[in-house]
């Protein structure tokens, strides 16, 4: 029996991608992984940082994991459940770079127009643009192991013949880096397969179903949630790639404002988060996967 609040003890740890505790961590979910009977591939890559983050490497080195249910199903997984495995911290919060962004927006579309009023709004949204920076100062608790963990929790609710995978992409942090590397180098896993991609399951808020691609298995899980349903929301998300390739592709989310404020803080700690909100999303996967 899996204790999972020591598992996410071990994950909810500072691990910027190709730092000592960003090693530790992955092979944690291996060592998990393969508990649980599946036969796990590194699935190394190398890609550009998104232009939007300062201090970056100009190529960022990762390591994807793919896990298949080798012994028990044939064939590929129908069905992947995703969810990054990386952190980062960030001098500002979520909810201040989409304050930022919006201001930005606004001066650009005001400027020719009202110079007076349209100059201050994009000089403070370029300000607050400077600020996203990328540090390792973050446990990325809510971000992402509260996902990590529930992948476990529904994956220890299916039968042994599920045909479900499970992928663990890298560099999620750093723009998609690894989910793109996925899409194109490993497309055919995904041509005829649902994934469904975890990300942030706060205790507190109404889950959210972001339906990339949508189809039946995103709309019944959206449904058993009770989740809000969205076509675009103002984040950035492995589903956002995985979708290119893929039969159909949901992202769940949960939280609300509060939530916005912690994500790539230091605040993000185990501390403040019980994993109510990772059992009740993985119990809702799991009673969708397992019907016929």
């Amino acid at each position: 029996m899996t204790d999972y609040g020591v598992l996410f003890r071990e994950l909810a740890i500072p691990r910027l991608v190709g730092t000592p505790n960003h090693q530790k961590v992955r092979e944690t979910l291996i060592r998990e992984l393969e508990a649980r009977g599946f036969t796990v591939e590194r699935h190394a890559f190398s890609g550009r940082p998104a232009r939007a983050l300062f201090g970056t490497p100009r190529v960022i080195d990762g390591i994807n994991l793919i896990a298949r249910p080798d012994g028990r199903t044939a064939g590929r997984p129908s069905v992947w459940l995703v969810a990054h495995y990386d952190s980062k911290g960030q001098p500002i919060s979520m909810a201040a770079r989409l304050v930022g962004f919006f201001v930005l927006v606004a001066g650009l579309l005001v400027l020719p127009w009202a110079w007076i009023v349209g100059a201050p709004l994009l000089l403070l949204g370029l300000i607050i643009a400077s600020q996203n920076r990328v540090t390792n100062n973050s446990p990325g608790a809510l971000d992402n192991a509260t996902a990590l963990v529930a992948v476990f929790m529904a994956i220890d609710q299916l039968s042994a013949g599920a045909p479900v995978g499970v992928i663990f992409p890298d560099a999620e942090e750093f723009g998609l880096v690894g989910a793109k590397a996925l899409a194109v180098e490993r497309a055919g896993l995904f041509a005829e397969a649902a994934v469904i991609n975890l990300d942030g399951l706060d205790d507190a808020g109404r889950p959210f179903a972001l339906l990339h691609r949508p189809g039946e298995l995103g709309a019944a899980i959206a449904e058993t949630l009770h989740a809000r349903r969205a076509r675009w929301l103002p984040v950035v998300v492995d589903g956002i790639a995985l979708a290119r390739v893929s039969r159909e592709c949901v992202t769940i989310l949960k939280g609300n404002l509060t939530t916005m404020r912690i994500v790539h803080r230091p605040g993000d700690t185990m501390a403040r988060v019980r994993l109510d909100g990772a059992a009740s999303v993985a119990a809702g996967l799991a009673r969708v996967l397992r019907q016929p």
